[in-house]
């Protein structure tokens, strides 16, 4: 028996959106857009493994990464939503977009903020692996609020660091309630070196998606630009000024780039196998 996602809901609005954190996330980690997005999603907001109330998967690397895809595909199912539309962060991005080529039928449209498809070089996911162990075993050792003390002095965080002092509280005692074994197991299970390639996937994704970052986070807006270059639908957007998590830094843009992207009401993914795709690409500045 495999991992079981723990979520809740919030919203009240038509469109189901599956939400998923960044590491060191929960399903709380996107509260700050419940009243700028709840009147028109109905979210189903998802604990990944290692975090929150969610256990790591039975099994580790890679396996462990296919097993949460499987779990994610499995909570849709369950829900008795339909399609639902998905968005990720970070870690949770990546997760979306596995699910995205796993099951495309389960979904509507992909939101991926800082996200990507992984590491095309088998030597590039190798040495990630070992760069995501060493990580591993500096949790374990020296615990979790030195990790986070280390996490949070990052570059690409800096953004983070401009936000009002009560959110910058909040974010940090999230951090600091993972758990040593939670946060070193998601590394080894969930990280971008264990995560299958899908680069060669991106020109059968049919899913529309969108893809924000942020304009400071030079090494994601980068990737997205790629991204964009393969995908066939697709729309992009960085956000001026903001660094890796635009949906903390700078919540109001962020939730109108989403909203115009779930409401535009002209195009749909095709449904069936051989379906036209010639449809519009438009990628933002």
């Amino acid at each position: 028996m495999g991992v079981t996602l723990a979520y809740e809901s919030w919203g009240e609005g038509p469109r189901p959106l599956v939400l998923l954190h960044g590491f060191t996330g929960n399903r709380t980690a996107f509260d700050g857009l419940r009243p700028l997005l709840g009147h028109a999603v109905k979210a189903i907001a998802v604990d990944l493994p290692g975090h929150g109330a969610t256990p790591l998967p039975e099994r580790g690397g890679r396996e462990g990464f296919l097993e949460t895809v499987d779990a994610l595909v499995a909570l849709v199912d369950s829900l008795g939503l339909g399609q639902v539309d998905l968005l990720g962060y970070s870690q949770g991005a990546r997760v979306a977009l596995a699910a995205a080529v796993r099951a495309p039928d389960r979904f509507g449209r992909l939101v991926m903020e800082s996200g990507s498809p992984g590491l095309h070089r088998r030597q590039e996911r190798a040495e990630r692996r070992e760069s995501d162990a060493q990580l591993a075993a500096f949790i374990r050792t020296r615990g979790v609020e030195a990790f986070v003390e280390r996490w949070e002095a990052l570059p690409m965080f800096e953004g983070l660091r401009a936000m009002p002092e009560a959110r910058r509280r909040a974010l940090r005692a999230n951090r600091l309630a993972c758990t040593v074994e939670g946060l070193a197991g998601a590394l080894e299970c969930l990280g971008t070196g264990t995560q299958p390639d899908y680069w060669p996937d991106l020109h059968h994704q049919r899913l529309p998606t969108l893809l924000l970052t942020g304009a400071r986070d030079e090494k994601f807006t980068g990737i997205a630009r790629r991204m964009a270059a393969e995908l066939p639908v697709v729309w992009r957007h960085a956000f001026a000024d903001c660094g890796h998590a635009p949906h903390l830094e700078t919540p109001e843009a962020y939730a109108r780039e989403v909203l115009g992207f779930l409401q535009t009401p002209w195009y749909e993914a095709p449904q069936f196998e051989g379906a036209a795709t010639a449809a519009p690409e438009r990628v933002s500045p």
